[in-house]
């Protein structure tokens, strides 16, 4: 958990004075180091910040020997439609499906995160169509199939409600399984989110090619140069978590793929989500997903980075949680895209807290 002493708390329709002063500037949504606590009874949108030590961060995923090793846990296969989906389930409680970001399988996620979730939730963390032990299938990729697959998948495994978190990619199609199927869906958090369509902010132009450029080159085999890959890193980590960690985005002469810093991910696979994601986020002629999610009333979480300015603009996260009653909103410190992975065991007990309060 964050440290007391960075909480407080704050709703639109009140504010709970804990011994602090809170600033709010409502315009442009500037809050002051603070983690939310929802109070959940007033039907409004509530934001949070959060913040821990840089030493904590970085250690706290090294020094517990007790994480969970997925390496470990068995893999299954279940045959849904005219794919096979790979799959672990782990934990105890009620389930929690993961949605992975784009090019990556079920091993992405961090240990520490997933021990977290896994003390009091049956995670389930699956490849998607194409991605790792996971096969394409033949039919359209669209996250309209890829929200069935899911939905075919806890079919097969007999779960008929669980609670969904989506990363990034993983993050749209997340919404689109609570769209397509709200009567499986308990509650939604999004992490480094966009509802798309006409309520979209759209990524900077330069890193928009960045990324098509990469993926075409992927596709054409065509080596990748080092300043590509780091900038796609550093894209991921923000400005703030490299000028801590200028560390973080060094690579060896060699890697020159997108492949060898993601293993299983097949180019034609790459090309396909990179066209998903864009469809989603550059398509004007639907209404996006918000206005429908707002109906549905289900429990949401949002968390960003507030670094996330490249791969997915932050002011996107905060697009959702106003239009959503009663949405949380986290904002992390020194993140990027990749908050996920640079505060696993913060984002975990966020994420138990938020879960803990809906049931």
């Amino acid at each position: 958990m964050l440290p007391q002493e960075n909480v407080c708390m704050y709703s639109n329709s009140k504010i709970r004075k804990n011994h602090l002063l809170i600033i709010v500037v409502l315009s442009s949504l500037l809050l002051s180091s603070t983690l939310l606590i929802n109070d959940g009874r007033h039907g409004v949108t509530n934001f949070a910040y959060g913040q821990t030590s840089t030493t904590q961060q970085i250690n706290s995923s090294h020094t517990n020997s007790n994480l969970v090793n997925l390496q470990d846990i068995p893999l299954k296969k279940v045959r849904v439609g005219d794919i096979d989906i790979a799959y672990k389930m782990f934990g105890k409680g009620d389930p929690i499906v993961l949605f992975n970001g784009a090019s990556d399988g079920l091993g992405a996620w961090d240990p520490a995160l997933l021990t977290v979730i896994s003390t009091n939730h049956s995670v389930i963390a699956f490849d998607q169509r194409g991605i790792g032990n996971s096969t394409v299938g033949s039919q359209p990729y669209t996250h309209q199939q890829l929200a069935n697959d899911t939905a075919g998948l806890l079919n097969a495994l007999n779960i008929s409600k669980t609670d969904v978190a989506g990363l990034s990619l993983g993050s749209y199609l997340a919404q689109q399984f609570t769209i397509m199927h709200p009567d499986k869906v308990n509650s939604l958090t999004l992490v480094g989110s966009s509802c798309g369509g006409k309520d979209h902010t759209p990524k900077p132009a330069e890193f928009i090619r960045l990324q098509s450029e990469i993926v075409n080159k992927s596709l054409n085999n065509i080596p990748l140069s080092t300043d590509e890959l780091r900038e796609l890193i550093a894209a991921s980590l923000g400005p703030g978590w490299v000028k801590l960690h200028p560390e973080s985005v060094d690579l060896p002469a060699n890697i020159t793929s997108l492949q060898q810093l993601k293993p299983g991910l097949p180019p034609e696979i790459a090309d396909s989500q990179n066209k998903v994601g864009k469809y989603w986020e550059d398509n004007p002629q639907w209404s996006s997903t918000c206005d429908e999610l707002a109906k549905l009333g289900k429990a949401t979480l949002v968390i960003t980075g507030t670094d996330d300015i490249k791969y997915q603009p932050y002011v996107n996260s905060l697009k959702i949680a106003e239009k959503i009653p009663g949405a949380w909103l986290v904002q992390m410190k020194n993140a990027g895209h990749a908050v996920m992975d640079q505060y696993p065991e913060e984002v975990g007990s966020i994420l138990n807290t938020f879960l803990s309060t809906i049931k």
